[in-house]
């Protein structure tokens, strides 16, 4: 058992385990962090929405009253209440001459009206001024607060990066420190081979020399299962006995072709012979069947003469029994019974 390589697997193992579980701490750090990143900016998000809300709640409160509205006075439940009377000043527009509510000449409440109408401006202006002061500070209140939490927030992002650029650069020296190791397990490792390969090589050599391959031993292509079995990648050659069995068996071959074509041979000869008999026979028969139509052809062409004829005497009798008085029904009576 070679104990170095066993022992040197091992440690490799082990460095392969410890920048796994590097790697894999790694990872869980950043997996961490972009949490952190995360629950911040919706924290951030929602810190900013919340603000918006109450900003708009405030500015409707100051600067949307119902008040203010065109239609509040159809929706004023005070309206019976904040009822004006016929007559409320001197300028009233309702006091027609018809109402008969104002003359010529009458202004009843002048100094109390613009006395009052000075003071509503001023606690109007006041009022304004207020109101802008307030929206002021809350503005400033809110980009105070708004500016504290970005440089919170950018403090602990770069708290962030600095981590991790930490963890990155003891990761970057933990895997040049493995690297450098196994280079130089990789370096002895090698050298290692080349020295075993080298006293291997060396030993086929010798192996080789000194074996019954080069030397040519015939013994060693015989079969563990019997001199007739050779093993095909060790045999030298046959010896003078087996070629001379070849020899022989290679003649007897020869003869037994030599039979197998004689009798092949006079088999073809047997068919060619019984080929020209059933010619000869089938050139017999047909000479006879031709003999034979020509007495056929005779016998029927003397019938067809004989017919003929007859055709014509009956041809010509008819002519002369045109020029006679006996009766046509008996000439064919007649002509019937010769032709019977």
């Amino acid at each position: 058992i070679d104990k170095d390589a066993l022992d040197a697997q091992v440690k490799e193992r082990k460095i392969q385990e410890a920048a796994e579980k590097a790697r894999h701490e790694k990872f869980a750090h950043d997996m961490k962090r972009n949490d952190k990143l995360l629950c911040l900016l919706e924290e951030r998000q929602k810190n900013e929405i919340k603000d918006m809300n109450r900003a708009l709640t405030e500015f409707r409160k100051n600067f949307q009253m119902p008040e203010t509205r065109r239609e509040f006075d159809l929706n004023d439940p005070q309206a019976l209440k904040k009822d004006r009377p016929a007559r409320v000043s001197d300028d009233d527009p309702r006091c027609t001459v018809s109402g008969l509510q104002k003359f010529i000449g009458e202004d009843l409440n002048y100094d109390q009206r613009m006395k009052f109408q000075k003071e509503q401006l001023r606690e109007w202006s006041l009022q304004q001024q207020k109101d802008w002061k307030n929206a002021l500070a809350d503005q400033k209140l809110a980009d105070d607060l708004y500016d504290k939490f970005r440089i919170e927030l950018d403090r602990k992002i770069m708290e962030e990066q600095r981590k991790e650029e930490e963890s990155r650069r003891v990761v970057c020296t933990a895997t040049k420190i493995f690297n450098r190791i196994q280079a130089a397990e990789l370096e002895h490792k090698n050298e290692l081979e080349k020295a075993q390969k080298i006293k291997d090589d060396m030993d086929e050599i010798t192996c080789l020399l000194q074996g019954d391959f080069l030397s040519e031993n015939p013994e060693q292509a015989i079969s563990p299962l019997g001199k007739h079995h050779v093993l095909v990648d060790r045999w030298k050659g046959m010896n003078q006995e087996q070629l001379m069995a070849i020899r022989q068996f290679q003649k007897e071959q020869a003869q037994e072709k030599l039979r197998v074509r004689e009798q092949e041979r006079r088999i073809d000869a047997e068919w060619d012979r019984q080929r020209l008999q059933n010619a000869r026979a089938q050139l017999l028969w047909e000479r006879h069947q031709q003999r034979q139509d020509r007495v056929h052809r005779r016998d029927l062409d003397d019938v067809n003469a004989g017919l003929s004829q007859e055709q014509k005497a009956r041809n010509m009798y008819l002519k002369e029994e045109e020029y006679s008085n006996i009766p046509t029904d008996e000439y064919y009576a007649q002509f019937n019974t010769t032709t019977r």
